[in-house]
């Protein structure tokens, strides 16, 4: 805190310490967050290829009156403008961030391929199969969404898999799913989740610890490892 001179400026790629109060600045520095929405090995090539990530602003405190241009000031710099720059605030940022990790992206995703997989393994299916049928091939469909939305998965997939996907979608995430998503982030806006992380790593993490260890050990990731090593191209994209 006494490093830093009035009228600095602090600036946050995720809006976590600020937002659950893990961070108090003083009152005469400027408290900015630029979010790219993209990893940083990803926001210097695409800055290096002249394009850019795009990125969410947001202004916690403007002691200077001028914090709003910092921010866009470093988002420019690292190529965030040319792909576009979202106002948002720390709020917004911290909670539906944190949502689509564990709704989504990581909990809610990685939940449905192990599933899917021993749900598969189960009826007696190969486990090598299953792995394909339920992991692997999930890259094919992340891509067409990513590229252009749900429209371009339809475009791309046959009229098989979309008459499954429209009649039995719903039936996976169902009404039951989706009250668990908003309990889920009613536990974020509530600061729940983020009073049981900290003290999760104030007693040294050895439940978060043992959770990782119990994930890296289901047969899926065997079963993964084997199958990826006849695969070298995806060690090229690595």
């Amino acid at each position: 805190r006494k490093s830093l001179k009035p009228g600095a400026a602090l600036l946050f790629a995720h809006g976590f310490n600020i937002h659950f109060g893990q961070i108090r600045p003083r009152r005469d520095i400027d408290v900015v967050l630029i979010a790219p929405k993209g990893p940083g090995d990803l926001v210097r090539r695409q800055y290096q290829q002249g394009r850019g990530v795009p990125c969410l602003l947001a202004v916690a405190q403007d002691a200077s009156g001028n914090a709003r241009h910092r921010a866009l000031a470093y988002a420019d710099g690292i190529g965030g403008t040319r792909g576009g720059v979202l106002e948002t605030t720390f709020a917004e940022e911290t909670e539906t961030d944190l949502f689509g990790e564990q709704a989504v992206l990581c909990g809610g995703a990685t939940e449905l391929v192990v599933a899917g997989f021993e749900t598969l393994v189960k009826a007696g299916y190969q486990p090598e199969v299953a792995y394909y049928e339920c992991l692997h091939e999930l890259k094919l469909i992340v891509d067409l969404l990513h590229e252009g939305g749900i429209a371009k998965m339809h475009r791309f997939i046959s009229d098989t898999a979309k008459y499954g996907d429209l009649t039995r979608g719903p039936r996976v995430i169902n009404r039951a799913t989706r009250k668990e998503m908003k309990a889920i982030l009613g536990e974020i806006q509530s600061g729940r989740f983020a009073r049981q992380w900290i003290s999760e790593n104030r007693r040294g993490g050895a439940r978060y610890k043992r959770l990782l260890q119990r994930d890296l050990a289901q047969p899926i990731e065997k079963v993964g490892r084997r199958l990826r090593a006849r695969m070298p191209w995806l060690e090229e994209q690595a």
